[in-house]
């Protein structure tokens, strides 16, 4: 795929100007997920205008610069699993930046009804403006 192109279902147009405007939206919404909290690839698409674009958002929180302060640790699938390998350096910094906000997780899973975000199933208005 194309770097400069989003997949067809998740925003409007391929333009760089869009692609842009979404993976900014992106990077700001994954800065408000609270310590504590954690939400999934998919829901964290939908949040930040990306329609179904779950596996671009897998994509881009890989493409992170080692050491960023953005808390991609806070991301899980959509059943709650850690996606990354638990032998994995990456797979035992997510687990250990979990369990030290105070996210118990049970057979590599975290239990989203309890530690899910946003809470409600509607987007927070207060996450676009």
């Amino acid at each position: 795929m194309n770097e400069n192109r989003l997949p067809a279902n998740s925003i409007s147009g391929n333009s760089a100007e869009e692609f842009l405007t979404a993976q900014q939206n992106f990077w700001q919404i994954l800065a408000t997920i609270p310590p504590g909290r954690v939400t999934s690839y998919g829901r964290l698409a939908q949040l930040a205008g990306l329609g179904r674009g779950a596996r671009l958002v897998a994509r881009w929180l890989a493409q992170l610069p080692e050491g960023s302060s953005l808390p991609w640790h806070r991301v899980v699938n959509s059943r709650g699993q850690l996606s990354l390998s638990p032998c994995s350096p990456a797979g035992v910094e997510q687990r250990h930046r979990l369990q030290s906000e105070g996210v118990p997780i049970i057979n590599h899973r975290v239990n989203m009804a309890r530690f899910g975000w946003p809470e409600s199933p509607e987007q927070p208005q207060d996450l676009h403006e």
